[in-house]
């Protein structure tokens, strides 16, 4: 049985629909904290089970009989983030789960300016702590985050806190069919995968691409962290979410997401998306 949390956000349904390819619906357990917004799963034959990262009886609960557990990471941040994911770590193990898969940040280091990934570190050194196997999806950027990060191009302008950092953009359909092989697969056991593109790009080759895709002139405008904390907050973001936000134009700057190699490539075994294409067939 193949479990996985976080089922009803893009990437978790995205992962179920390539699993269904290959495997029965009943052999794919869906882990919600609300049930109800998957019953369109619920209606294909797909188990659905409750649980929530902050109670661990019913991360334990909704662990029975999964052997390979898809662990996509929390939204949270900082140590309650890091509390969150510990606790599906340990009710993994006290169910025998014998895989998990989980969804880490590209080279993730302890002192990185983006927040989200140091607790990325403290979660793969509980798993390999927990004496389970596992796969770690050091996942590089969406590009399906594009369109919120660029804003409306009606203005023809991108204005984004990147200055000259690059960012290795990967598609998240081509993650998602990537860990549903690696879930239906025995060859990946205690492997770390850094998942990226093959080519990293900064916000002025974006807006390069899209005039020339748009046929006119869109400039990039690199503005600064406080102009962006500003903006954001005009969209009445709570404030934890402005944090990350900002937190990611800085590790962008600072080089944590020009990480590329072909190692999706190698999954697939087929070339992933790439980012022209992706932007021409947004634009």
């Amino acid at each position: 049985m193949i479990g996985i949390t976080g089922a009803n956000g893009h990437l978790g349904r995205t992962v179920i629909r390539f699993l269904l390819k290959t495997l029965a619906s009943n052999q794919i357990t869906a882990i919600v904290r609300k049930p109800a917004a998957i019953q369109d799963l619920a209606k294909e034959g797909i188990i659905v089970r409750q649980a929530d990262y902050n109670d661990y009886p019913s991360l334990a609960a909704a662990f029975k009989d999964i052997e390979k557990l898809l662990q996509i990471s929390t939204t949270s941040i900082g140590n309650e983030a890091i509390k969150q994911e510990n606790n599906v770590v340990q009710a993994a193990k006290s169910q025998n789960v014998k895989h998990i898969i989980y969804t880490s940040s590209v080279t993730p280091k302890q002192n990185a300016a983006f927040l989200a990934t140091p607790q990325s570190l403290e979660t793969e050194k509980a798993i390999r702590e927990s004496g389970l196997t596992f796969t770690f999806f050091r996942n590089n950027m969406y590009m399906e985050a594009i369109p919120e990060l660029i804003g409306d191009l009606s203005t023809d302008e991108i204005r984004y806190p990147a200055g000259n950092g690059k960012v290795g953009f990967v598609s998240r359909n081509d993650i998602g069919e990537a860990i549903a092989k690696v879930l239906t697969e025995e060859r990946h056991k205690n492997k770390c995968y850094e998942i990226t593109g093959e080519k990293a790009y900064s916000f002025q080759a974006l807006a390069t691409m899209f005039s020339a895709i748009k046929n006119k002139d869109i400039i990039y405008s690199d503005i600064s962290d406080d102009s962006l904390r500003e903006q954001l907050i005009r969209y009445e973001m709570p404030n934890e979410v402005v944090d990350v936000l900002v937190s990611m134009a800085k590790g962008i700057r600072a080089g944590e997401f020009s990480y590329t190699d072909d190692t999706l490539h190698q999954l697939l075994n087929r070339k992933p998306l790439g980012l022209e294409e992706y932007l021409q067939n947004l634009g």
